[in-house]
């Protein structure tokens, strides 16, 4: 179960960060704030994704590298 999550959670770190990028620009075209004093919060928003996955991610889980391409060993 908590390889579940641990694998929901790097799943969802992508789209949580195109969810923030489209917010900050929506900001900014309103004119609230410009981009160039908010894009800190990209920052912020991978750093906690990243202690969240870290917190939920079990001792001894080890991701797998992805398989070889097909066709075989590129020479």
């Amino acid at each position: 179960m908590d390889n579940r999550l641990a694998l929901f959670v790097q799943a969802a770190r992508g789209p949580i960060l195109l969810i923030t990028l489209g917010f900050l620009f929506a900001i900014q075209q309103a004119g609230i704030v410009s981009f160039a004093r908010t894009w800190p919060l990209i920052l912020i928003v991978i750093g906690l994704t990243k202690l969240i996955e870290r917190a939920v991610t079990p001792q001894g889980f080890v991701q797998l590298p992805p398989p070889p391409p097909p066709g075989g060993p590129l020479r």
